[in-house]
């Protein structure tokens, strides 16, 4: 598979810049809230670099199989070309914050998901945080199938088992938070994204993407 071609297509029917002002956005009003200024945060799978470029942290780091991902990062963020499954290059307790958005579905298979959770862990200092928003695919069963990568289907339900399983404490899980995709001809208005943010009761009524914050306990290895 072509990641370079998939993702210059997907993203630029998305809008690059569009992508880039949404998370910017994200980030500063909602994000951020959950991060310490100074934490280490890692960023798998980070694609064009929409969190880790706007996210403020102490140190970032970025992992990404596609090569194109590091030509889209700012400067002072260490890039790593690889598998977001592979963290070896990472050491032991180091990561503040580990985040992830849309990736856990391209996975193969639960046993991958698995394994990657065991690696998050291995790499998160004790009480560290792991960050995942994604597709829920009890409310966006009929658009899920309409990317070619996606393989892994989740709701938050499944999603926060298989962290318990694997020694995460999970403190907060919301079934419904963004809207599934970008790729729409809707306008994103920077004053929606922020009203959006402070109605959490509009969420239900959007949100097709799970987002949950597990934590590494603070005796957990």
């Amino acid at each position: 598979m072509d990641l370079q071609k998939m993702y210059a297509d997907r993203f630029e029917r998305t809008g690059i810049e569009k992508r880039k002002r949404v998370w910017r956005i994200l980030c500063q009003h909602y994000f951020n809230r959950l991060i310490p200024p100074s934490a280490t945060v890692l960023d798998l799978a980070c694609g064009y670099g929409e969190f880790i470029n706007h996210v403020a942290a102490g140190q970032r780091i970025a992992i990404d199989l596609n090569p194109d991902a590091g030509k889209n990062l700012d400067a002072g963020i260490r890039f790593v070309h690889g598998s977001a499954t592979d963290l070896s290059m990472i050491e032991d307790r180091s990561i503040d914050v580990v985040f992830t958005s849309n990736f856990l579905e391209h996975l193969p298979s639960k046993e991958a998901c698995s394994q990657l959770f065991l690696a998050v862990r291995r790499v998160l200092k004790p009480t560290g945080r792991f960050l995942l928003l994604g597709p829920n695919i009890r409310f966006a069963y009929k658009e899920y199938w309409d990317f070619y990568d996606h393989h892994l289907p989740l709701s938050h339900l499944s999603l926060e088992e298989g962290l318990r399983q694997q020694g995460f404490e999970v403190v907060r899980n919301i079934p419904r938070f963004l809207p599934y995709t970008m790729n729409s001809g809707m306008p994103t208005p920077d004053i929606f994204i922020r009203a959006y943010l402070r109605l959490p009761i509009a969420w239900p009524l959007f949100g097709k993407q799970f987002f949950l914050i597990a934590e590494k306990p603070r005796d957990g290895g």
